[in-house]
């Protein structure tokens, strides 16, 4: 499938009392995987708006397996899972230095037609023809 890479330090400003990073700013760094592969489809939220069709995050998942220290180097990928029904995608955050996974998340996003307001059952064709033309 299609994915894309992003390389963060933990900031100061990103720690809990306890000297971690947040929990809360963990959709802060899926938010920005998700752009990059959203940008190398094609299909941002600029082309999403344009295309006539919004897509809420209607189911997000986090599983916290190490934390991430101030400082810390990380890898965030985010790699397409499903398209032609709905938008998910699956997260891997790593140690940049030693590759050790930190936290796993997946993302589900639904096409909403922006004039209606109407829930859409199938991805409309401006994902689905962006995506098939980067397959193999």
């Amino acid at each position: 499938m299609i994915a894309a890479e992003i390389t963060l330090t933990a900031q100061f400003y990103d720690l809990d009392p306890m000297q971690v990073v947040w929990h809360g700013n963990y959709p802060r760094y899926l938010e920005q995987a998700r752009c990059a592969l959203l940008d190398r489809i094609g299909y941002n939220y600029p082309e999403m708006e344009a295309s006539g069709y919004l897509w809420p995050i209607v189911d997000m998942r986090l599983k916290y397996v190490r934390p991430v220290r101030f400082a810390q180097t990380i890898r965030v990928s985010a790699t397409l899972a499903e398209y032609e029904n709905r938008l998910r995608i699956e997260y891997r955050i790593t140690d940049a230095a030693t590759g050790e996974v930190l936290t796993k998340a997946t993302t589900t996003q639904l096409a909403v037609e922006t004039a209606s307001q109407e829930l859409c059952l199938e991805s409309p064709s401006a994902l689905v023809e962006r995506v098939r033309k980067l397959l193999p």
